[in-house]
């Protein structure tokens, strides 16, 4: 997943950085509010963001990414442990809380078990037609035979799992799997969905000329 990360705090910050990029993710790190506005022109799977920042409430700033119809998942990440606290954070518009100190583990297992929410999937396995796409162990079987994916075939196939019957434009799944269009070449995005046909079945992702991409329904719809 692409994630966007808003914590001050150095060593929680770089942490927690470090330990979702080794888990696979791509994770843009920020210590102040006011270095997120310029990634926020990139498509993002979520957002974790701490309530207290010096320049701002973090709270605030999902507030008002909200009330521009940005519809990213988003974990709150605060000292604040009232109860009251919590239902303030969860009525602004985050998706899951969690009070600080916490361990990483439970950051990303909370992390998937919202993204599953959102993409109207019950456990961590997606299936479509002989393909079962497991997002909590990162791997994926084609008649129940483990198939190796690379980094980057995970990841485009991560993003349309997270978006099941969704068009996703190449910008957005370019943004979202490879990093941004600026740093891959020009048709790597083909190459990698070309890669994921050749594995897993030449009808898994589909292409919607002039739209997208968008990951086949189950039953093969």
């Amino acid at each position: 997943m692409r994630l966007l990360l808003i914590e001050d705090d150095p060593v929680l910050g770089s942490g927690l950085r470090d330990f979702l990029r080794a888990e696979g993710h791509a994770v843009t790190w920020a210590q102040r509010l006011s270095e997120s506005n310029a990634p926020l022109v990139e498509a993002f799977d979520a957002y974790l963001v701490d309530w207290s920042l010096p320049d701002g409430s973090g709270l605030d700033w999902l507030v008002r990414r909200r009330s521009k119809g940005d519809r990213t998942a988003a974990l709150m990440l605060t000292a604040r442990d009232l109860l009251a606290d919590r239902i303030t954070g969860l009525d602004a518009g985050a998706d899951d809380y969690l009070v600080k100190p916490f361990a990483p583990e439970e950051l990303s297992a909370r992390m998937r078990a919202v993204m599953r929410r959102r993409a109207g999937v019950a456990d961590a396995g997606l299936r479509c037609g002989d393909v079962l796409i497991d997002l909590g162990a990162r791997s994926v079987r084609v008649s129940e035979q483990l198939v190796e994916l690379t980094a980057r075939e995970w990841a485009v196939l991560e993003a349309l799992a997270l978006r099941p019957g969704r068009i996703v434009s190449k910008d957005e799944l370019e943004q979202l799997a490879l990093g941004g269009a600026g740093e891959v070449a020009s048709n790597a995005l083909e190459v990698h969905v070309s890669s994921l046909r050749r594995k897993l079945g030449r009808d898994l992702v589909q292409t919607v000329r002039g739209l997208g991409y968008r990951l086949m329904q189950d039953g093969g719809a």
